[in-house]
């Protein structure tokens, strides 16, 4: 089902709290100076992960220096000093804040309390350009440095690659946390009967979005992301997940990021639905965490805990073979735990899981990653042949057989 050739299997995990919608933000460096870890869309997309005002002073995008940041507010005008160190400087009160988000979050409550979000690399300017643009500037710069076409691996390749090199290691092996690791290092699931825990709380998945979450993964080479809605009950402690919102974004493409955010937020909103988790695919290796993932999804559900310490899962989903799973705190690096899930079987296929299944296709349709439908994966079969297995496994009413057909034809057509 994967490119691989992998069937697919769904892991969830988890730690702790999650709580509203991820922006671009929290990317940023947290207040201890640890880089944000943000998928982000990974959940804010993963190529922004740790671009700071010190990653743009040291490549040289900006430079330090006196009066050069500004906010303007509702009328009012804000201006700070942008230090060395990549720190911000208020002129009026010579405070100094670690990152233009918790700036901008503090200036804006001055002027509105209720306000939640500082909205840091879209609201603050530097010498009048929003921070945005010099981040894209920085981004264009990486672009020689990334993977020319010559150096694509095929599927097979990847997969060699991927299987002796990303072999799981236990969390217990890790002992304390060292930079040296390598972050893409996959770390074994752990179960909550394992250390004498029960799960502290049920979740129901949609079948309707295995499905679309399923799709979206078979449809490229390249890894993709999206998130998670649903709700929360408190009094059950039942976390239901019921939609899943797809990505339609390269990883490596910032200009578009926002804009994917704020619909798929828009979306939540019009729906009643919470952000609830997010999920990500391992096209070719194992459904389990890297490091990179474990500091992502702790770092999403601190964020949506808040600082109110209330409860609320936050659920991270990868698909290669796919898991669910939840963190424990740790004064190391958390622990991934395994999340066991209720399936509910929808009646029947929802016109706007439809409707992105059909956005999904026109946004591959001509992209160099897009899986070869006609290729063989194993033996006489195809991959189209093990996409049909995948999706036909999740039975839906009389009509989502035509459905499908149609999705079949034009994945043969693509390939």
């Amino acid at each position: 089902m994967f490119p691989d050739g992998s069937d697919h299997f769904f892991k969830i995990y988890t730690w702790g709290g999650l709580c509203g919608i991820f922006n671009e933000d929290e990317l940023e460096e947290t207040e201890n100076g640890t880089p944000g870890k943000g998928h982000g869309l990974r959940g804010t997309l993963l190529t922004r992960r740790g671009i700071t005002l010190r990653v743009l002073l040291k490549d040289k995008v900006i430079q330090a220096g006196e009066g050069l940041l500004s906010i303007h507010y509702l009328g009012k005008k804000f201006v700070g000093d942008l230090l060395p160190d990549g720190k911000i400087r208020w002129q009026e009160t010579s405070q100094v804040f670690n990152s233009p988000s918790a700036w901008a979050t503090h200036c804006k409550k001055l002027v509105n309390p209720a306000k939640k979000s500082g909205c840091g690399w879209a609201s603050v300017k530097y010498q009048g350009q929003k921070l945005d643009q010099y981040k894209t500037m920085w981004l264009k710069k990486q672009r020689p440095q990334l993977q020319s076409p010559e150096m694509v691996r095929t599927p097979v390749e990847c997969s060699k690659l991927e299987s002796k090199d990303r072999c799981p290691v236990r969390y217990s092996s890790l002992g304390s946390r060292d930079s040296g690791r390598d972050p893409h290092t996959l770390v074994e699931l752990m179960s909550f009967t394992s250390v004498n825990r029960f799960q502290p709380f049920n979740v129901a998945v949609s079948s309707n979005v295995l499905l679309l979450v399923d799709f979206h993964c078979h449809l490229t080479r390249s890894e993709v992301v999206g998130y998670l809605g649903g709700r929360w009950d408190t009094s059950t402690q039942l976390l239901t997940i019921l939609r899943a919102f797809p990505c339609r974004v390269r990883l490596g493409d910032k200009d578009s990021a926002s804009a994917v955010e704020e619909e798929i937020c828009q979306n939540l909103f019009l729906r009643g639905l919470s952000l609830v988790g997010w999920y990500h695919s391992h096209p070719f290796s194992q459904a389990l965490p890297s490091l990179q993932d474990i500091d992502s999804q702790m770092d999403y559900q601190l964020k949506l805990q808040g600082s109110t310490n209330s409860f609320q899962p936050c659920l991270a989903l990868i698909c290669g073979k796919c898991c669910c799973f939840y963190l424990q705190r740790s004064n190391d690096y958390g622990i991934p735990m395994e999340v066991e899930m209720t399936f509910v079987q929808d009646a029947f296929l929802t016109p706007d899981v439809l409707h992105e299944m059909m956005l999904l296709l026109e946004y591959y349709k001509a992209a160099p990653d897009l899986v070869k439908f006609k290729d063989k994966w194993q033996e006489e079969k195809t991959y189209l042949d093990k996409v049909k297995v995948s999706l036909t496994s999740t039975p839906k009413d009389q009509m989502f057989a035509k459905v499908l057909e149609h999705i079949y034809n034009q994945l043969d057509n693509y390939s």
